[in-house]
């Protein structure tokens, strides 16, 4: 039988409305409504640049529009609908997903254990329980409170102090978690006192934390290679996403397709049979224009995002040749089901002023008057977001494609 084909730009549209990218906004941007934005995501990456606002707040912001940073918090440090562990990277993740952590937690514990003591040394091993007794006598703490000897060896950005890296043990192991955040320093305290009772019960098998995975890893891209289903939570291995496709397509559970990426060739991938059958009842992308964070799930893997869109996009910051022509740091510009730019814009917060340094255009886009009127709606709601009063547009801001 011959593969279904999704074309490109239906592609592009599911992708997008499994992101929480093809409606106009979320309804709310907090309480349970925002729980269920993140629980829709799967997670949202924390980092802490703040050019103009933190990549988890403006992932949540791009979503919905009346969002601000202390629902979040309030979520995280309150409710505890959700918590804070490791995905690709540091992300928020639904505290309902917590159970299915525990696979990770005990391969981290194991594998850990020995990684580190090759890059941080061995020191943070006589640390570990005296770390732990800390916590469970005082309370939450921070690095800080616990820092002791200098780092053993140097690495660089991450010449942790013993104590530090035995923090970072115990939460990576799933002893300790993370309580809260002060500005962007980590807080930890014993798991039992932070993840809810009933979050912690459940103890899911190796296999049934592999079938959750996995599963729930093609509900949220529409479809995926099996590649793309392990490096989605990153909680399951290459070999153990291929041998979940293989039992799944047995089952009927997924159906092999095709996708037509922005070039035109085809890429095989797996897609559930009902996300087939409601294609045709997929809406259209809402027209809106959007300015992402550059770690926007949507956008986390860049080279999805150059098949799919033709979209060639990294992040700046970290890569020279790219800063002499894009500027230090830059964020992707999304126009319905469109990448068409990126732009260089800072909250410069002392002045109240959201400054656009330049925005870049891709090959085919036209900057007429819509198009700048919506690009200027849209930094003037981003300026307010950040804490700023008033946009400014550097002389020749707008840069040939």
């Amino acid at each position: 039988m011959t593969a279904p084909v999704l074309d490109n730009l239906t592609a592009r549209t599911l992708f997008l409305h499994r992101h929480g990218l093809g409606t106009p906004r979320a309804p709310e941007g907090r309480g349970a409504a925002l729980t269920g934005l993140i629980e829709r995501l799967g997670f949202v990456q924390v980092d802490s640049v703040n050019t103009l606002a933190r990549a988890h707040d403006m992932i949540l912001f791009s979503r919905a529009h009346d969002y601000r940073p202390a629902s979040l918090r309030w979520l995280n440090d309150r409710a505890r609908t959700v918590f804070e562990h490791w995905t690709h990277d540091a992300s928020v993740i639904p505290v309902a997903f917590f159970p299915y952590w525990k696979m990770k937690f005990a391969r981290d514990h194991a594998r850990l254990a020995t990684r580190w003591k090759d890059w941080h040394g061995s020191a943070f091993h006589d640390e570990i329980e005296s770390v732990l007794d800390r916590i469970a006598e005082r309370g939450a703490c921070c690095s800080r409170d616990v820092a002791g000897a200098r780092a053993e060896k140097s690495t660089g950005w991450w010449d942790w102090h013993p104590s530090k890296t035995a923090l970072e043990y115990l939460w990576r192991s799933g002893r300790i978690a993370v309580t809260k955040r002060e500005g962007f320093q980590k807080h930890y305290d014993l798991t039992e006192r932070v993840i809810p009772e009933e979050a912690r019960a459940h103890e899911p098998s190796e296999t049934e934390t592999i079938d959750w995975a996995c599963s729930a890893a093609l509900d949220r891209l529409g479809f995926a290679t099996s590649g793309e289903l392990a490096a989605f939570w990153d909680l399951v291995t290459p070999e153990e996403a291929k041998a979940w496709t293989a039992r799944a397509l047995a089952d009927g559970r997924i159906v092999p397709a095709e996708t037509e990426l922005a070039d035109g060739t085809r890429r095989a991938v797996f897609v559930a049979p009902g996300t087939l059958e409601a294609l045709p009842d997929l809406p259209p992308v809402a027209p809106r224009l959007r300015i992402l964070s550059p770690f926007d799930p949507a956008l986390r893997d860049r080279k999805r995002a150059e098949r799919l869109f033709g979209y060639h996009f990294r992040i700046e910051i970290f890569v020279p040749e790219a800063q002499r022509r894009y500027g230090y740091y830059v964020f992707p510009v999304i126009e319905g089901a469109n990448l068409i730019g990126r732009i260089d814009v800072a909250a410069d917060r002392d002045a109240g002023v959201l400054r656009v340094a330049a925005f870049w255009p891709e090959h085919g886009v036209a900057m007429g008057r819509g198009r700048e009127a919506r690009l200027g709606a849209e930094l003037d709601r981003l300026a307010r977001f950040g804490g700023c009063d008033r946009v400014e547009f550097a002389e020749g801001w707008l840069r040939a494609p």
